[in-house]
């Protein structure tokens, strides 16, 4: 149990890395590439910038819960 959630972990700390690096900066990002370049007139952020920002909130709320339960699991096999 304590190697599947390892392996979950490993998993979502890639895919999280990965989300975070898409994010535009002050220069633009690589969520240009997948439509985040495209500002609206109106202003504030596009669609898919907004989008990756809230998956990237889950994966990240995801990979807290893993490294609790993995930290749960371990104190209670001691």
């Amino acid at each position: 149990m304590v190697m599947g959630f390892s392996i979950a972990l490993i998993v979502f700390s890639l895919l999280l890395m990965l989300l975070v690096l898409m994010h535009k900066g002050k220069g633009g990002g690589l969520s240009d590439m997948f439509g985040g370049g495209m500002q609206s007139s109106v202003g504030g952020s596009s669609v898919a910038e907004r989008n990756l920002d809230r998956i990237t909130i889950v994966i990240g709320l995801i990979w807290f819960a893993l490294i609790v339960v993995l930290a749960l699991l371990m104190k209670l096999r001691s």
